[in-house]
This record gives structure tokens, sequence and C-alpha cells, in this order.
């Protein structure tokens, strides 16, 4: 198979000689149709390029891959910075990155084949493969000596809660609340500590929209009604037939020699990069089970083959992974009236607060955060998109037909600086596109 790949000199120039690539992370997305601007156009890709290149110059970012892609192919590629500072080597196309809760949308899909194929259902409670599941409890307050006050949740979960974090499974990063109940149960006698539930409901199911460890359950849930390992599944009904091969719980010595380092953001502005990775078999206590929630990595063009497969109705280069209906679904409102995506930090360390969209209605659908009216100069209503704990991101505009793929590596989550690189790009994209 004759592998194309679009040179950012073939965007620019809008010429149609290409070159053939057969090196590790070319996936299927670059056997799509070149997409060739106009003039005006590929001048405005070139002030992305200026711009990626001058925040990564400036320590903004240490290095950044950003893609973009239309129905008519890849629209865009920029490669930029370093996969480490203070002497790492340059940033690369396959660079590998730790996307985190970027595989909640892989779990979703993963538990929307289930759904399809009538082994699991929406709307009915989930199977009752753990008490946390089965009999959930909520966190009702604090007694007069600070012990927890629980009680049996009012209704049952269901996978439509779970996919759309409603179900009253929360993160302590963003719920006050959550990180209370952990001290106060750290205080109890051993005998009662024993018996308290380890993650409660903060709230009953349905009731509004909080963050958390929903999708980790829906990726226990694939397991058990599936009866492969959660890796397995992935890469057998999403991963394999969309030719991800970057994108793993556990990556090879050869990629892991393509992984970008964490930077962490020092409080005058500069990057630090964090100590490196250590290899899942050096780190003590370390199982074979994996989290649907986060904990995966991937490349760039790797996470744009599954948005674009997401963005083309289910169906990408011919491989068939969900039916159009439930891609519509996906990217439809499903919370009613309750708002979502608005997160307070309880460590900003790890994360700032979290509210990308300041003064728009925020939705969520299955597996991606909708704004409800358009970004200025920037995507449409409608669109959807999530990110990773390291300031990786990716959205997809059904309106304009466009899907993208931003990553870097940089702590805390929502950075200020890395958001601000992260909007002008997406500004730029829409110049380009239109």
């Amino acid at each position: 198979m004759t592998m194309i790949r679009l040179t950012r000199r073939t965007i620019l120039e809008g010429s149609a000689a290409f070159a053939a690539a057969s090196s590790p992370g070319v996936g299927r997305m670059d056997i799509a149709r070149a997409y060739e601007p106009s003039r005006p156009r590929a001048k405005a890709f070139a002030q992305i390029d200026e711009l990626l290149g001058n925040a990564t110059a400036a320590g903004q970012l240490p290095g950044v891959v950003a893609l973009v892609a239309t129905e008519n192919g890849i629209a865009y590629e920029g490669v930029f910075g370093s996969r480490r500072l203070a002497g790492g080597s340059a940033m690369t196309r396959d660079t590998v990155f730790r996307v985190a809760s970027m595989v909640k949308p892989i779990t979703t899909v993963a538990a929307l084949q289930l759904v399809e194929q009538g082994k699991l259902s929406l709307e009915a409670s989930v199977p009752d493969i753990e008490p946390a599941l089965g009999s959930p409890q909520v966190l009702d307050g604090f007694g007069a000596a600070g012990a927890p006050q629980l009680r049996p949740a009012k209704t049952p979960i269901s996978l439509h809660q779970l996919l759309t974090h409603t179900s009253g499974f929360t993160y302590r990063l963003w719920d006050a609340k959550a990180v209370h109940y952990a001290s106060a149960v750290e205080h109890l006698p051993p005998k009662q500590r024993s018996k308290a539930p380890r993650s409660p409901l903060m709230f009953d199911p349905g009731r509004r929209w909080q963050y958390g460890t929903s999708i980790d359950w829906v990726g226990r849930i694939v397991e058990a009604v599936s009866g492969e390992p959660l890796d397995v599944y992935f890469r057998k009904h999403i991963l394999d037939p969309l030719g991800m091969k970057d994108t793993a719980f556990v990556i090879s010595s050869q990629q892991r020699a393509r992984e970008a380092n964490v930077h962490r953001r020092e409080p005058d502005g500069s990057l630090k990069p964090e100590p490196a990775e250590r290899p899942p078999s050096e780190r003590s206590g370390v199982g074979h089970t994996f989290s649907g929630g986060g904990g995966i990595y991937s490349s760039a063009p790797d996470y744009l083959t599954f948005v674009r497969m997401l963005l083309q109705g289910g169906t990408l280069d011919g491989a068939r992974i969900l039916h159009p209906d439930t891609v519509a679904l996906m990217g439809e409102n499903q919370i009613g009236p309750i708002e979502a995506g608005i997160l307070k930090t309880t460590s900003p360390a790890l994360s700032e607060d979290v509210d990308f969209f300041h003064g728009i209605s925020l939705k969520w659908g299955f597996g991606h955060m909708i704004n409800m009216q358009p970004v200025r100069d920037g995507r449409s209503a409608g669109s959807l998109t999530w990110g990773g704990l390291f300031n990786t991101y990716y959205w997809i505009d059904p309106a304009k037909r466009l899907a993208a793929v931003f990553m870097t590596q940089v702590l805390p989550f929502a950075d200020g600086r890395a958001l601000r690189v992260y909007r002008q790009f997406e500004r730029g994209v829409y110049a380009a596109v239109g």
C-alpha cells in the first residue's frame, strides 16, 4: 500500500506532488486526498506556522504537534519545538504523548459498540459488577463529629448517566466535597474506615453534571460484558481497524524513544521538565488492568484518525466502527437543561480552574463537551471537544466538517498560556479554511 504524506511545503505552495512515506506514526489518515488551499488560505496557514513557532521559541510551550483535517483530507500540520526542553530531541510528527482523559471518547465508543450489539442498554441499570455500581451510596453530608453520612442512592445508575458524567461519581481534583470525604474517612476508626465506600456518589444519579470517574467504570463494564481486557478490546475493535499503531496503554521501547516529556509551569511562567516517566515494568505494584478514563498514549496522527472517523459518521477508509445514528447521538445534548463544563480546582498544581468557553452554554453528549453557541472567530455551535491532563486537546466541528488535534505536554491542566496558544491556533484554522 502506498502511503501519501502531505508536507507543509505542499500545503503552502498548493503543489500536487506528494512524497511517499512509511515512517512510524504514519497512519490511515495519510491516505486521504490532499487539501490544496487557495493562495490567501495558504498565507493563513503560514501565519499558524509563525504562531506556533513563536510560541515554542518563547517558551510558552516546550513543543507542539497540531493537525487539522477536513473531508478532503489533511488541511494542516504543524510540528514545532522540542520533546524536552534543555537538551531534548526536536518534536516530530510521530511523537508519542500521554493523552490521559482523551481515552474517554475511545472508551465511550467501545461501550456504544456493545449497545449497538444489544449487549448493553443506555437506560437500564448498569451491570452489577461491584457494589459501587449495583448498590451505590450517596454522600449526604457530615455528622457533628465529622463522620461522613451516607445513604442509598434514590435511583440506580444507568450507562447513559455514566457516559454523560451525571452519575454522581466525581474526581477529587475538581470536587471539594469529595476531598472532604476522603479526609473524613481517614479519621474514622479502622473498622468503620474499612466499610466506607472508596468512591461514593456526590449526588443522586441524574441530578447534575460533574466530571469524574464515570468513564473508568464504563471501562470496567466493557471488560465484563465483552469478556476481553480493555486494551485487547480497544486493539481488536477500534485501534487496529483504524490503523492507530501508536495508541496504547503500554508502549514499546521504540515508541518510548519518541515520547514527549511532561513540563511543569513554574510561578515565573517558565517551563521545567518533570522527571522522565518510568516504564510500567519499573513501577512497583503495577498490575495488568487499565482504566477507561485515563492512562493511555497516542500520537497526533493517530488521534486525528479517531476524530476523523467520528466526523465521517463512524467510518474511515472502509473501517466501520459505529453506525451513523450512534455517532449522531454522541454529538447531541444528552443532559437536557443541566449545564456542564465548569470545574473548580482543588489542586492548582495539577489543574487550573476550567472554563473553556466563558459565557457560552455547555452541554455533554456521549464522550464530548458541546458548545451550544458559536465561538467568536472559531468553532461552530454544536462542536465537540475535550482534552487530557497534560494539555492535549481535540475538537470536531460537524457544521464546518472539520476536526483538529493539538498536543503538547504541560502541567497544570487548562494552563493559561497553553490555552492561549490553542485558541490562537483555532482562530488561525478558521481563517484559513473558512
